[in-house]
């Protein structure tokens, strides 16, 4: 079977030359794309417009361009193709929400498209929600193949004073994940404190229970390394199930779950506690 040129991931760029261009007229006659699909594309977030500096994602075909503006379109078929997963709403505190990402949802998205991240679906979809629509910023990550609570700040001043908890570790962060083989573990846990590329990562960890072959564990982080539970984990011979980095990829996916957030609610300023509800959570 012959593979047609736009079947291959490619990198457009371009320098706007004439006056009052549209991105939908400047991309189709660039790449030879047709029109509507230049449209979707634009949508899914894959479009970057470049002035002064400053690069965002451009979205609206209609937009009429600035003469020496640059415009960069990440085209890959098969990442446009992708449906996203849908987000719960766990929690509403109207400067900021909390939300269950399915695992598989990604935090924000790439230059190769957003549609399929929970800061665009939350964009998108929050409105039907909420009752109103509202700003969506990111204040934390996590792993694609996680799954579990994420905050969504609603301005920027909300989005600066979450910030602030994360870089201060006050905000307190609870998982459960299932680990390959039985983990023999004392009664009241243990703490693993292995350097991750030459910081400081501290990891608590206590056992719930066992079966087949595979340990439920109750995790806790005071620190937030890149892959730091995934890695402090398989650091003592048992990674995550289905951990394809670390470990072994599994038909079941990563089984990390983020269940519980504890922080002082900087709204408020009364402490809160967000727990997903037990049919979430991963069961012995």
């Amino acid at each position: 079977m012959t593979t047609t040129a736009f079947e291959i991931p490619q990198k457009f760029e371009f320098t706007v030359t004439k006056p009052e261009q549209t991105a939908l007229d400047l991309l189709a006659e660039g790449s030879g794309l047709p029109k509507q699909r230049i449209k979707d594309a634009m949508n899914k977030g894959c479009v970057w417009w470049t002035l002064k500096g400053k690069t965002l994602r451009l979205r609206r075909a209609t937009k009429v361009l600035f003469k020496g503006s640059k415009i960069q379109f990440f085209y890959d078929e098969q990442v446009l193709a992708r449906k996203p997963e849908t987000a719960q709403l766990i929690h509403d505190a109207v400067q900021y929400s909390v939300w269950y990402k399915p695992a598989g949802m990604l935090a924000q998205g790439s230059q190769w498209g957003d549609h399929c991240s929970i800061l665009r679906w939350v964009e998108v979809n929050g409105e039907s929600l909420y009752g109103n629509k509202r700003e969506c910023f990111l204040v934390h990550r996590l792993d694609a193949d996680a799954a579990g609570l994420m905050l969504i700040a609603h301005d920027s001043q909300s989005a600066a004073k979450l910030s602030v908890l994360f870089q201060g570790r006050d905000i307190k962060k609870f998982y459960q994940t299932w680990v390959v083989d039985d983990c023999e573990l004392p009664e009241t846990g243990m703490t693993l404190n292995y350097e991750l590329d030459g910081k400081s990562a501290v990891t608590h960890i206590k056992k719930l229970g066992a079966k087949n072959a595979a340990t439920l564990l109750d995790v806790h982080i005071e620190t937030g390394r890149k892959h730091q539970i995934r890695r402090h984990l398989a650091n003592i011979g048992h990674p995550i199930v289905g951990d394809r980095l670390y470990g072994t990829k599994s038909n079941s996916g990563l089984q990390l779950l983020a269940y519980r957030l504890e922080f002082v609610c900087p709204v408020t300023r009364q402490p809160l506690i967000i727990e997903l509800d037990k049919k979430l959570q991963f069961e012995l």
